[in-house]
Protein backbone atom coordinates (compact mmCIF):
# COMPACT_ATOMS: atom_id res chain seq x y z
CA UNK A 1 0.00 0.00 0.00
CA UNK A 2 1.15 3.50 -0.61
CA UNK A 3 0.17 7.08 1.27
CA UNK A 4 -1.13 9.79 -1.70
CA UNK A 5 1.90 12.09 -1.35
CA UNK A 6 -0.01 14.96 -2.77
CA UNK A 7 -2.84 15.04 -0.13
CA UNK A 8 -0.32 14.54 2.81
CA UNK A 9 2.15 17.36 1.16
CA UNK A 10 -0.98 19.26 0.86
CA UNK A 11 -2.55 18.61 4.43
CA UNK A 12 1.14 19.48 5.91
CA UNK A 13 1.19 22.71 4.40
CA UNK A 14 -2.11 23.90 5.59
CA UNK A 15 -1.96 23.28 8.61
CA UNK A 16 1.97 25.01 8.77
CA UNK A 17 -0.37 28.29 7.72
CA UNK A 18 -2.13 28.23 10.93
CA UNK A 19 -0.35 30.26 14.01
CA UNK A 20 2.13 31.69 10.84
CA UNK A 21 3.84 34.35 12.96
CA UNK A 22 5.02 37.79 11.96
CA UNK A 23 9.00 36.62 12.46
CA UNK A 24 8.27 33.80 9.49
CA UNK A 25 8.03 30.70 12.22
CA UNK A 26 4.65 29.11 13.69
CA UNK A 27 3.30 29.62 17.55
CA UNK A 28 0.51 27.40 18.07
CA UNK A 29 0.69 26.63 21.79
CA UNK A 30 -1.63 24.50 23.32
CA UNK A 31 -4.46 26.02 23.83
CA UNK A 32 -3.73 29.40 22.03
CA UNK A 33 -6.39 30.47 19.85
CA UNK A 34 -4.00 29.35 16.77
CA UNK A 35 -4.09 25.96 18.67
CA UNK A 36 -7.71 26.05 18.67
CA UNK A 37 -7.72 26.56 15.12
CA UNK A 38 -5.79 24.03 14.17
CA UNK A 39 -7.29 21.41 16.15
CA UNK A 40 -11.16 22.64 14.10
CA UNK A 41 -9.05 21.81 10.79
CA UNK A 42 -7.86 18.48 11.98
CA UNK A 43 -11.40 17.86 13.49
CA UNK A 44 -12.90 18.60 9.90
CA UNK A 45 -9.62 15.79 8.09
CA UNK A 46 -10.75 13.24 10.52
CA UNK A 47 -14.38 13.58 9.93
CA UNK A 48 -14.03 14.08 6.17
CA UNK A 49 -11.89 10.95 5.97
CA UNK A 50 -14.45 8.79 7.79
CA UNK A 51 -13.11 8.23 10.92
CA UNK A 52 -14.74 8.02 14.22
CA UNK A 53 -13.75 11.47 15.71
CA UNK A 54 -13.30 11.89 19.66
CA UNK A 55 -11.21 14.30 22.20
CA UNK A 56 -10.68 13.58 25.93
CA UNK A 57 -10.82 15.70 28.84
CA UNK A 58 -6.99 16.77 28.22
CA UNK A 59 -7.97 18.02 24.71
CA UNK A 60 -6.08 15.21 23.06
CA UNK A 61 -7.25 14.57 19.58
CA UNK A 62 -8.63 11.01 18.32
CA UNK A 63 -9.12 9.40 15.04
CA UNK A 64 -10.59 6.26 15.03
CA UNK A 65 -11.07 3.11 13.19
CA UNK A 66 -13.32 0.68 14.87
CA UNK A 67 -12.05 -3.29 15.29
CA UNK A 68 -11.96 -5.87 17.74
CA UNK A 69 -9.00 -6.23 20.74
CA UNK A 70 -6.23 -3.55 21.74
CA UNK A 71 -5.58 -0.72 20.02
CA UNK A 72 -2.92 0.25 16.85
CA UNK A 73 -1.57 3.72 17.44
CA UNK A 74 0.02 6.52 15.43
CA UNK A 75 0.10 9.77 16.16
CA UNK A 76 2.27 12.76 17.72
CA UNK A 77 1.16 16.68 18.38
CA UNK A 78 0.74 20.01 16.86
CA UNK A 79 1.40 22.02 19.09
CA UNK A 80 4.74 24.28 18.71
CA UNK A 81 7.36 26.11 20.58
CA UNK A 82 6.73 29.81 19.91
CA UNK A 83 8.48 30.99 16.81
CA UNK A 84 8.91 27.52 16.14
CA UNK A 85 8.73 25.34 12.80
CA UNK A 86 5.82 23.45 10.51
CA UNK A 87 6.80 20.54 10.72
CA UNK A 88 7.92 19.50 14.18
CA UNK A 89 4.94 17.14 15.26
CA UNK A 90 2.74 18.18 12.52
CA UNK A 91 4.48 15.39 10.33
CA UNK A 92 3.64 12.74 12.63
CA UNK A 93 0.02 13.32 12.87
CA UNK A 94 -0.73 13.87 9.49
CA UNK A 95 0.94 11.45 8.15
CA UNK A 96 -0.63 9.04 10.63
CA UNK A 97 -3.88 10.82 9.31
CA UNK A 98 -2.93 9.86 5.95
CA UNK A 99 -2.35 6.19 6.96
CA UNK A 100 -5.64 5.97 8.31
CA UNK A 101 -7.21 7.45 5.18
CA UNK A 102 -5.64 5.23 2.79
CA UNK A 103 -6.45 2.04 4.91
CA UNK A 104 -10.11 3.19 4.84
CA UNK A 105 -10.25 4.22 1.44
CA UNK A 106 -8.02 0.92 0.33
CA UNK A 107 -11.36 -0.95 1.88
CA UNK A 108 -8.74 -3.23 3.64
CA UNK A 109 -10.31 -5.12 6.73
CA UNK A 110 -8.05 -5.12 9.40
CA UNK A 111 -8.48 -7.05 12.53
CA UNK A 112 -7.63 -4.88 14.99
CA UNK A 113 -8.79 -1.20 15.79
CA UNK A 114 -6.77 1.77 14.84
CA UNK A 115 -6.53 5.35 15.69
CA UNK A 116 -4.86 8.36 15.04
CA UNK A 117 -3.55 10.37 18.63
CA UNK A 118 -2.46 14.27 18.72
CA UNK A 119 -1.45 14.84 21.93
CA UNK A 120 -1.69 17.78 23.96
CA UNK A 121 1.11 20.07 24.97
CA UNK A 122 4.36 17.91 23.98
CA UNK A 123 6.66 20.99 23.69
CA UNK A 124 5.78 21.89 27.58
CA UNK A 125 4.23 25.73 26.89
CA UNK A 126 2.28 24.30 29.76
CA UNK A 127 3.18 22.66 33.47
CA UNK A 128 6.10 20.63 32.51
CA UNK A 129 6.45 18.31 29.21
CA UNK A 130 4.09 16.06 27.85
CA UNK A 131 0.40 16.90 29.47
CA UNK A 132 -1.63 14.92 26.82
CA UNK A 133 -0.06 11.86 26.48
CA UNK A 134 0.92 11.87 30.91
CA UNK A 135 -3.19 12.55 30.57
CA UNK A 136 -3.85 9.89 28.44
CA UNK A 137 -2.11 6.77 30.32
CA UNK A 138 -3.27 8.41 34.08
CA UNK A 139 0.54 9.95 35.49
CA UNK A 140 0.08 13.69 36.06
CA UNK A 141 0.65 15.28 39.25
CA UNK A 142 -2.61 17.35 40.44
CA UNK A 143 -0.20 19.47 42.89
CA UNK A 144 1.87 20.61 39.40
CA UNK A 145 -1.01 21.36 37.76
CA UNK A 146 -2.81 23.17 40.38
CA UNK A 147 0.13 25.42 41.97
CA UNK A 148 2.33 25.35 38.43
CA UNK A 149 3.05 28.15 36.62
CA UNK A 150 2.84 28.04 32.63
CA UNK A 151 5.52 29.32 30.58
CA UNK A 152 3.52 31.90 30.36
CA UNK A 153 3.54 33.11 33.75
CA UNK A 154 0.17 32.19 34.51
CA UNK A 155 -1.54 29.22 36.33
CA UNK A 156 -3.14 26.64 34.03
CA UNK A 157 -6.29 27.15 35.34
CA UNK A 158 -6.80 30.83 34.01
CA UNK A 159 -5.15 29.15 30.47
CA UNK A 160 -8.10 27.12 30.21
CA UNK A 161 -10.29 29.68 31.10
CA UNK A 162 -12.75 29.85 27.98
CA UNK A 163 -11.80 26.24 26.84
CA UNK A 164 -13.67 23.17 27.56
CA UNK A 165 -11.10 21.61 29.40
CA UNK A 166 -10.36 21.93 33.37
CA UNK A 167 -7.64 20.72 35.82
CA UNK A 168 -9.96 18.08 36.77
CA UNK A 169 -11.23 16.98 33.28
CA UNK A 170 -7.15 17.23 32.46
CA UNK A 171 -7.04 14.27 35.57
CA UNK A 172 -9.56 12.38 34.33
CA UNK A 173 -8.85 12.26 30.88
CA UNK A 174 -7.04 8.40 31.09
CA UNK A 175 -10.69 7.27 31.99
CA UNK A 176 -11.74 7.08 28.54
CA UNK A 177 -8.50 5.80 26.79
CA UNK A 178 -8.86 2.73 24.90
CA UNK A 179 -6.15 -0.14 25.91
CA UNK A 180 -3.44 0.23 23.40
CA UNK A 181 -1.35 -2.87 21.82
CA UNK A 182 1.71 -0.44 19.90
CA UNK A 183 2.43 3.17 19.94
CA UNK A 184 4.34 4.38 16.71
CA UNK A 185 5.41 7.80 16.01
CA UNK A 186 6.74 9.09 12.94
CA UNK A 187 9.07 12.73 13.64
CA UNK A 188 11.87 14.91 12.00
CA UNK A 189 15.35 13.90 13.81
CA UNK A 190 16.00 17.36 15.02
CA UNK A 191 19.90 16.45 14.78
CA UNK A 192 22.14 16.29 11.71
CA UNK A 193 23.01 12.52 12.15
CA UNK A 194 20.42 11.44 9.14
CA UNK A 195 21.55 14.16 6.91
CA UNK A 196 24.70 14.03 7.52
CA UNK A 197 25.18 10.22 6.67
CA UNK A 198 22.64 10.73 3.83
CA UNK A 199 20.09 7.87 5.15
CA UNK A 200 16.16 8.92 4.98
CA UNK A 201 15.10 6.97 8.01
CA UNK A 202 16.51 6.46 11.28
CA UNK A 203 14.60 3.73 13.78
CA UNK A 204 14.71 4.81 17.33
CA UNK A 205 16.49 2.57 19.64
CA UNK A 206 16.06 4.16 22.51
CA UNK A 207 14.65 7.65 24.09
CA UNK A 208 16.60 9.50 26.73
CA UNK A 209 15.89 10.66 29.98
CA UNK A 210 15.97 14.12 31.17
CA UNK A 211 16.20 15.92 34.48
CA UNK A 212 14.82 19.50 34.89
CA UNK A 213 15.45 22.01 37.49
CA UNK A 214 14.68 25.67 38.11
CA UNK A 215 18.04 26.87 40.45
CA UNK A 216 19.10 29.75 41.71
CA UNK A 217 22.97 30.94 42.98
CA UNK A 218 22.42 33.31 46.11
CA UNK A 219 24.99 36.31 46.84
CA UNK A 220 24.70 39.98 48.12
CA UNK A 221 24.33 42.84 45.28
CA UNK A 222 27.07 45.68 46.06
CA UNK A 223 28.79 48.35 44.39
CA UNK A 224 30.83 47.43 41.35
CA UNK A 225 33.34 50.33 42.19
CA UNK A 226 33.17 49.85 45.90
CA UNK A 227 33.37 45.97 46.65
CA UNK A 228 37.23 44.88 45.89
CA UNK A 229 36.94 41.02 44.27
CA UNK A 230 38.35 38.60 46.77
CA UNK A 231 35.01 40.64 49.41
CA UNK A 232 32.13 39.90 46.20
CA UNK A 233 29.60 37.63 46.87
CA UNK A 234 28.46 37.05 43.09
CA UNK A 235 25.81 34.83 42.28
CA UNK A 236 26.67 35.82 38.41
CA UNK A 237 30.25 33.83 39.09
CA UNK A 238 28.87 31.04 40.78
CA UNK A 239 26.57 30.69 38.12
CA UNK A 240 29.56 30.43 35.39
CA UNK A 241 31.57 29.04 37.59
CA UNK A 242 28.97 25.86 38.24
CA UNK A 243 28.27 26.02 34.10
CA UNK A 244 31.81 25.08 33.12
CA UNK A 245 32.60 22.68 35.57
CA UNK A 246 29.11 20.52 35.42
CA UNK A 247 29.97 20.60 31.34
CA UNK A 248 33.75 19.17 32.15
CA UNK A 249 32.78 16.68 34.30
CA UNK A 250 29.83 15.05 31.85
CA UNK A 251 32.17 15.40 29.34
CA UNK A 252 35.10 13.68 31.15
CA UNK A 253 33.10 11.10 33.06
CA UNK A 254 30.03 10.43 31.45
CA UNK A 255 30.07 10.99 27.99
CA UNK A 256 26.98 10.73 25.76
CA UNK A 257 25.36 12.46 28.65
CA UNK A 258 23.92 16.09 28.14
CA UNK A 259 24.27 18.91 30.97
CA UNK A 260 22.43 22.65 29.42
CA UNK A 261 21.72 25.47 30.97
CA UNK A 262 19.56 27.69 28.94
CA UNK A 263 17.98 30.40 30.83
CA UNK A 264 19.67 32.60 32.55
CA UNK A 265 18.47 35.88 34.66
CA UNK A 266 20.60 37.80 36.95
CA UNK A 267 19.60 40.38 39.68
CA UNK A 268 19.40 43.43 40.06
CA UNK A 269 20.81 43.30 36.84
CA UNK A 270 22.60 46.63 36.13
CA UNK A 271 25.66 48.89 35.39
CA UNK A 272 28.15 48.87 38.51
CA UNK A 273 26.15 46.24 40.64
CA UNK A 274 27.77 42.97 41.47
CA UNK A 275 24.92 40.42 40.90
CA UNK A 276 23.62 39.36 43.82
CA UNK A 277 21.17 36.75 42.25
CA UNK A 278 21.61 34.56 39.37
CA UNK A 279 18.24 32.41 38.67
CA UNK A 280 18.68 29.83 35.77
CA UNK A 281 17.61 26.52 34.06
CA UNK A 282 19.19 23.57 34.23
CA UNK A 283 18.91 20.48 32.58
CA UNK A 284 20.74 16.75 32.62
CA UNK A 285 19.98 13.56 30.01
CA UNK A 286 21.20 10.18 29.59
CA UNK A 287 20.19 7.19 27.97
CA UNK A 288 21.10 5.35 31.32
CA UNK A 289 18.74 5.40 34.39
CA UNK A 290 21.80 4.95 36.38
CA UNK A 291 23.11 7.25 34.95
CA UNK A 292 20.69 10.01 35.80
CA UNK A 293 20.75 8.70 39.27
CA UNK A 294 24.25 9.66 39.04
CA UNK A 295 24.34 13.24 37.42
CA UNK A 296 21.57 14.01 40.34
CA UNK A 297 23.91 13.42 42.78
CA UNK A 298 27.43 14.36 41.47
CA UNK A 299 26.29 18.05 40.03
CA UNK A 300 24.59 19.26 42.84
CA UNK A 301 26.95 18.06 45.37
CA UNK A 302 29.48 20.13 42.83
CA UNK A 303 26.71 23.56 43.00
CA UNK A 304 27.06 23.33 46.78
CA UNK A 305 30.90 23.27 46.98
CA UNK A 306 30.95 26.60 44.52
CA UNK A 307 28.06 27.88 46.47
CA UNK A 308 30.25 27.29 49.67
CA UNK A 309 33.80 28.47 47.94
CA UNK A 310 32.64 31.61 46.95
CA UNK A 311 30.21 32.64 50.30
CA UNK A 312 27.12 32.11 48.25
CA UNK A 313 23.79 29.66 48.68
CA UNK A 314 22.05 27.43 46.34
CA UNK A 315 18.55 26.22 45.90
CA UNK A 316 16.83 24.55 43.04
CA UNK A 317 13.38 23.00 41.97
CA UNK A 318 12.55 20.31 40.35
CA UNK A 319 10.60 21.11 36.97
CA UNK A 320 10.00 18.05 35.11
CA UNK A 321 11.70 14.62 35.33
CA UNK A 322 10.95 11.50 32.49
CA UNK A 323 13.23 8.25 31.99
CA UNK A 324 15.17 6.67 29.60
CA UNK A 325 13.00 4.80 27.27
CA UNK A 326 13.99 1.35 25.49
CA UNK A 327 12.49 0.84 22.11
CA UNK A 328 10.42 -2.52 21.39
CA UNK A 329 13.01 -4.82 19.78
CA UNK A 330 9.48 -6.14 18.37
CA UNK A 331 8.65 -3.03 16.41
CA UNK A 332 11.75 -1.71 15.68
CA UNK A 333 12.59 -5.55 14.20
CA UNK A 334 8.94 -5.27 12.25
CA UNK A 335 10.30 -1.27 11.25
CA UNK A 336 13.65 -2.68 9.80
CA UNK A 337 12.02 -5.29 7.84
CA UNK A 338 9.16 -3.62 6.73
CA UNK A 339 12.37 -0.85 5.56
CA UNK A 340 14.08 -3.85 3.57
CA UNK A 341 11.09 -5.06 1.55
CA UNK A 342 10.20 -1.26 0.53
CA UNK A 343 14.30 -0.68 -0.16
CA UNK A 344 14.98 1.63 2.55
CA UNK A 345 17.98 2.66 3.60
CA UNK A 346 17.63 3.08 7.29
CA UNK A 347 20.30 3.76 10.37
CA UNK A 348 19.26 3.01 14.02
CA UNK A 349 19.75 5.69 16.52
CA UNK A 350 19.04 7.11 19.67
CA UNK A 351 16.78 10.69 20.60
CA UNK A 352 18.18 12.69 22.82
CA UNK A 353 15.09 14.62 22.55
CA UNK A 354 11.90 13.73 24.19
CA UNK A 355 8.91 12.51 22.31
CA UNK A 356 5.28 11.66 23.22
CA UNK A 357 6.29 7.73 22.66
CA UNK A 358 8.47 7.91 25.72
CA UNK A 359 5.43 8.19 27.62
CA UNK A 360 3.14 5.62 25.89
CA UNK A 361 6.13 3.42 26.66
CA UNK A 362 4.84 2.24 30.23
CA UNK A 363 1.54 1.06 28.57
CA UNK A 364 2.70 -0.43 25.62
CA UNK A 365 5.23 -1.37 23.04
CA UNK A 366 6.33 1.64 21.20
CA UNK A 367 8.46 2.99 18.26
CA UNK A 368 9.42 5.89 16.20
CA UNK A 369 10.92 6.62 13.13
CA UNK A 370 12.82 9.62 11.75
CA UNK A 371 13.56 11.56 9.01
CA UNK A 372 16.06 13.71 8.39
CA UNK A 373 16.18 17.79 9.62
CA UNK A 374 18.23 19.51 7.12
CA UNK A 375 21.26 20.91 8.85
CA UNK A 376 19.84 19.48 11.92
CA UNK A 377 17.33 22.18 12.41
CA UNK A 378 14.47 22.02 14.58
CA UNK A 379 12.60 24.92 16.89
CA UNK A 380 13.30 27.50 14.23
CA UNK A 381 11.37 28.95 11.38
CA UNK A 382 14.25 27.71 9.54
CA UNK A 383 13.43 24.08 10.39
CA UNK A 384 12.45 21.84 7.06
CA UNK A 385 12.02 18.62 5.37
CA UNK A 386 13.39 16.75 2.15
CA UNK A 387 9.52 15.75 0.88
CA UNK A 388 11.07 12.39 -0.58
CA UNK A 389 12.30 11.62 2.78
CA UNK A 390 8.76 12.12 4.55
CA UNK A 391 7.06 10.12 1.49
CA UNK A 392 9.23 7.40 2.68
CA UNK A 393 8.72 7.40 5.81
CA UNK A 394 5.08 7.91 5.67
CA UNK A 395 5.04 4.68 3.55
CA UNK A 396 6.93 2.67 6.10
CA UNK A 397 4.70 3.83 9.20
CA UNK A 398 1.52 2.49 6.50
CA UNK A 399 2.87 -0.41 5.81
CA UNK A 400 4.35 -1.09 9.74
CA UNK A 401 0.17 -0.06 10.55
CA UNK A 402 -1.20 -2.43 8.40
CA UNK A 403 0.72 -5.68 9.55
CA UNK A 404 -0.09 -4.48 13.26
CA UNK A 405 -3.38 -4.24 12.82
CA UNK A 406 -3.26 -7.86 11.29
Amino acid sequence: MNIDFDRLKTDLEELGRIGRDANGGVTRPSFSRADLEARAWLRAKIEAAGLAYRVDGAGNVFGRIEGAGKTIMVGSHIDTVVNGGMFDGAVGVVAGLECLRAIRESGLKTARPMELAAFTDEEGNLVGDFLGSRAFIGRLNRDLLEKGLTSFGRPLKDVLKGTDYTIESILNAYRAAPEIEAYLELHIEQGPVLETEDVPIGLVSGIAGKHYRWCSFHGAASHAGTTPLELRQDAFLGLADFALKSTQLVATHHYGSLVTVGKVHVLPGAFSIVPGQADFSFEFRSHSGETLKTLEKVLFSLAEDIAATRGLTFSSRVMDETQPVAISPRLSGLLASECEKLGYAYLAMPSGAGHDAQILAEVADTAMIFIPSPDGISHSPRETIRWEDLDKGANLLLNAVVKLAN
